[in-house]
């Protein structure tokens, strides 16, 4: 272990064997030394954590936390209570990082004085590549939260934070959460005066399609009701911020489209379930007017008709563009 590590990445695994390796390899060749990685082993079946101990053995930099299973939220505060890096950031076990990440965001945090660092990242799907632009309008705590709920995304991974932080603020990664956690924590943080600032380049590879124990691949009755439950969780946290009328939108946009995508409803059901929403999905400017005019329609009573409608369009000229990481 090293003495007084700059920056602390956290790494929650679970089922990650066919993806582990490449995630570490990329954090350790880091140009910059000053860090320390903690792989919280969140009671994983399959060999991941011994991966992270193999990793721990040949390297003094990895710590390895095993634990009961408990989602990926426990995860990262596991990491996050045993982390010393002035520094903390997060990283997937199924993404990768540029070699040069760690450096150029610690200087720019120094130079800066951040208590948050912001980076563009990239998405890699496939074969495909996306950059995405992550500039806030202005570096202000208070636009920057109202805009997660827009155009940023929500993830820990193109976010550099000091640890300190987290406990001025009584800030924790909110349990039995496992999706949207990060959004969640990250929305807490801005509640408070922190200073933003942000770095015009990409480091993080956010990997979309390739692991199948992804919360995001599966759907049922319960993902609604979570779904739901997230909404109120959020509308709680931002409640007395000017960002309650954007989260309660983004929220309920996610609700429906999630169960549009799902097909596992009826048109009456999908009525009464998501009808209820269609006032605040329809203040959520998301940029696909087609899409938001098909979950309109769907909230009619309309969904089985439109969802046949769309699938085959979708075939043909593929307006559908996932959202199921919306953050």
């Amino acid at each position: 272990m090293l003495e007084n590590p700059k920056v602390s990445v956290i790494v929650p695994v679970y089922k990650a064997e066919a993806y582990l390796y490449r995630c570490v390899d990329s954090l350790l060749v880091q140009t910059f030394t000053n860090f320390e990685i903690l792989l919280i082993d969140d009671g994983s079946p399959d060999r991941s954590g011994e991966i992270c101990d193999e990793y721990a053995r040949k390297d003094t930099r990895v710590r390895v936390f095993h634990k009961e299973n408990g989602g990926v939220s426990s995860a990262r505060q596991c990491g996050l209570d045993n982390a010393v890096g002035e520094y903390t950031i997060h990283a997937d076990p199924d993404d990768w990082v540029e070699p040069d990440m760690l450096e150029e965001l610690y200087i720019k945090a120094i130079e800066s004085d951040a208590d948050m660092l912001i980076c563009d990242f990239f998405i890699n799907a496939g074969n495909k590549q996306i950059y995405c632009n992550q500039e806030p309008t202005i570096l202000n705590h208070e636009r920057v939260m109202c805009e997660l709920f827009q155009h940023l995304h929500g993830s820990c991974g193109n976010k550099l934070i000091k640890r300190a932080c987290y406990n001025m603020y009584d800030v924790r990664f909110p349990e039995k959460i496992s999706f949207c956690e990060d959004l969640y924590t990250n929305v807490s943080l801005l509640k408070n005066d922190i200073k933003i600032a942000y770095l015009s380049k990409a480091f993080y590879h956010y990997v979309q399609n390739i692991n199948s124990n992804s919360i995001v691949k599966t759907y049922n009755i319960q993902d609604f009701e979570y779904c739901e439950m997230l909404l109120n969780k959020f509308s709680k946290l931002t409640c007395e911020t000017s960002s309650f009328g954007l989260c309660v939108s983004k929220m309920s946009f996610l609700i429906v489209y999630r169960a549009f995508r799902a097909n596992i409803f009826t048109s009456v059901e999908f009525k009464n379930k998501c009808g209820k929403y269609r006032k605040q999905m329809s203040e959520y400017k998301y940029q696909n007017r087609v899409i938001k005019c098909a979950l309109d329609l769907s909230c009619l009573g309309y969904y089985k008709v439109v969802y046949l409608f769309f699938t085959i369009i979708q075939k043909m000229y593929g307006v559908f563009k996932a959202v199921n990481n919306m953050k």
